[in-house]
């Protein structure tokens, strides 16, 4: 492995959509780490096969975190040193942080029986009913219910206090539930955290030194991703919203790039490079 300055962990889930087009320049932008020799590891919500697609579309050869932190994925002969706790997922060797199925699928099952609170596991539907209620096409829904951790779920005509209740025996137990767009999923011991931490070692050990770690996220979901990261970037997309308090809350390591900004993805490689 090729000496680097830095390891980028980049949140693609809003940069390419499951519908819909991909950010304009995040492909060059991906092009453009390839050549600087920065591994670029992708942070998702989908699972393992949803994310196969756009991996083969642009190229994207590195470890990925998949599952909202439940795992971290590396492609085969990645690194020379293997790493002590792993198990084998399709093609990938996997670094669990959160408990495989069925854990998290017994875990739903308990904790709507206790509660009392009803709910509908994505893997349970026909394939009509998983396409009508994910809002994907049938074949993009059919790999929403092959997870290797998560659970997808939705409540079934469950009030607000329900769901409240449920959500909060769910953070007793130790387990996540998180929104997933109009459905929700929970996982068994998902740490994001804990994932760009492992797989920052890993390269540690390859590398022989400590490369930055460089966090990129949307507004909307940078908290979790940058507060595992030395620095990074936030997406800012002001076509949506004219308010610009993100600055403020923003330390001092962190920088806004705007999304849609004829050079941004530039800025952001020259600053990894030291050439900005």
């Amino acid at each position: 492995m090729l000496q680097t300055p830095a390891i980028v962990f980049c949140d693609v889930d809003g940069l390419i959509p499951v519908r819909g087009k991909m950010a304009p320049g995040f492909d060059e932008f991906t092009a453009g780490l390839q050549h600087a020799a920065i591994p670029n590891v992708w942070v998702t919500m989908r699972n393992r096969l949803q994310i196969d697609d756009p991996r083969r579309k642009l190229g994207h050869n590195h470890p990925f975190i998949a599952e909202g932190g439940c795992g971290v994925y590396l492609p085969e002969g990645y690194f020379h040193l293997r790493p002590a706790k792993t198990m084998r997922l399709g093609r990938f060797t996997c670094l669990p942080v959160a408990e495989p199925q069925p854990a998290a699928a017994e875990a739903l099952e308990e904790l709507s029986a206790e509660t009392g609170v009803p709910v509908v596991p994505l893997r349970s539907l026909s394939p009509r009913e998983l396409a009508q209620n994910s809002g994907l096409p049938a074949q993009q829904a059919e790999l929403v219910r092959h997870p290797d951790f998560d659970e997808p779920f939705f409540f079934a005509g469950a009030a607000e206090s329900d769901v409240a209740r449920f959500a909060t025996e769910s953070v007793n137990r130790n387990w996540q539930v998180r929104q997933r767009g109009v459905l929700r999923s929970l996982a068994v011991g998902a740490n994001l955290k804990q994932c760009i931490r492992e797989l920052s070692k890993l390269y540690a050990r390859a590398l022989r030194s400590q490369p930055k770690i460089i966090g990129i996220a949307s507004e909307d979901g940078a908290s979790e991703l940058l507060a595992a990261c030395d620095r990074g970037f936030v997406l800012v997309d002001r076509t949506s919203d004219g308010s610009d308090t993100t600055r403020e809350r923003l330390p001092a390591r962190f920088r806004e790039i705007e999304l849609g900004s004829a050079d941004g993805w530039e800025r952001i490689i020259g600053a990894l490079t030291g050439k900005s």
